[in-house]
């Protein structure tokens, strides 16, 4: 595993998201299964796992609370905060200095810290980023040492560029993947100069970059790709990033045909590899050979300039225009 530099720390360019292990929107994950998942990504060298408290109502934070009470390695999770309902009393509540630092709390708690190594806003509205507040909440929780770095979760380029204006910012965390190129025009640079790092989240596009999916495919439906395919519940680029399923079924094939070989799932997180502004990824996983088909794209060579300029192509022709949703 190849690590990247965030802040002061050396962090695996390859992490491991635990939506999943919520247990809630991806189907069932028992507790011994995220056990086998996160000691296997442990085991190939991986360090950083991202969570969040909304994620099946915490039992993603706990999970990995009792799991790293059981490795000695030094690891760095990563939560977020700003969605939870409350029974509720959600936005725009939550955005209290009050309603945070009970959040930050709660999530030690569930994780089992003194400190969280990275908390970051979750994808929260502009409107509150426009306002600054909730900046200066997590400079006051970083001054009382409950948090050590803090970041954002953005849904857009224009959300991205607003927080890339504060002062402290730790890290963006941003949907790009080969079904959403073109942040890397608009937000790429600006990180780089700010010494912001980015992390990128949905970037095989819930799945759709596997290639294994065909249009007869069905979900669970208590599957996010069940029931928010078309953004009935959340922001419709959180699942298949926006596009279509049928539509994107179609394009993971085109793209598949230009990559070197038919793994097209590990083409796709090295091609993320390939922007030296990307300190880490982050794809879920519900089974082991997830887990290591994930990790091995940091063992991958870089795509040639002509695979990179062709994918592009196929993006800005045919894929950008079919994004639906804010982004």
């Amino acid at each position: 595993m190849q690590l990247r530099k965030f802040q002061t720390e050396l962090i695996s360019e390859i992490g491991l998201g635990t939506w999943q292990l919520g247990s809630a929107d991806w189907g069932n994950v028992t507790e011994e299964s995220a056990f086998e998942i996160l000691n296997r990504f442990v085991d190939l060298g991986g360090n950083f796992i991202d969570t969040a408290d909304v994620y099946g109502g915490g039992i993603s934070e706990q999970v990995i609370g009792k799991f790293l009470k059981t490795r000695s390695e030094t690891l760095y999770v990563a939560t977020k905060l700003g969605r939870r309902g409350d029974n509720g009393n959600g936005w725009p509540q939550n955005f209290t200095y009050e309603a945070i630092r009970r959040h930050v709390e709660e999530s030690l708690q569930n994780l089992q810290l003194e400190q969280l190594y990275l908390e970051q806003l979750h994808c929260i509205p502009t409107e509150e980023l426009q306002k600054g507040d909730v900046f200066d909440s997590l400079r006051k929780l970083q001054d009382e040492g409950l948090i050590k770095y803090w970041g954002v979760s953005v849904e857009t380029a224009e959300e991205a560029l607003i927080c890339l204006e504060q002062e402290g910012l730790a890290s963006l965390q941003i949907i790009f993947n080969l079904f959403r190129q073109h942040l890397a025009d608009e937000i790429f640079a600006k990180a780089q100069e700010k010494g912001v790092s980015l992390i990128v989240r949905v970037p095989l596009a819930s799945g759709l970059l596997s290639g294994k999916y065909t249009k007869d495919t069905t979900f669970a439906t208590t599957d996010h790709r069940n029931y928010n395919a078309n953004g009935e519940f959340f922001n419709v680029g959180e699942t298949f990033s926006g596009v279509a399923f049928e539509q994107g079924v179609e394009f993971a094939q085109s793209l598949g045909n230009l990559m070197p070989d038919e793994r097209l799932a590990q083409w796709s997180l090295r091609w993320i590899l390939d922007h030296p502004a990307v300190t880490t990824v982050i794809p879920g996983a519900t089974k082991i050979p997830q887990v290591e088909s994930n990790v091995s794209s940091s063992d991958l060579q870089p795509l040639s300039a002509e695979i990179h300029t062709a994918l592009r192509e196929v993006y800005d022709t045919q894929i950008k225009p079919a994004i639906r949703g804010k982004y």
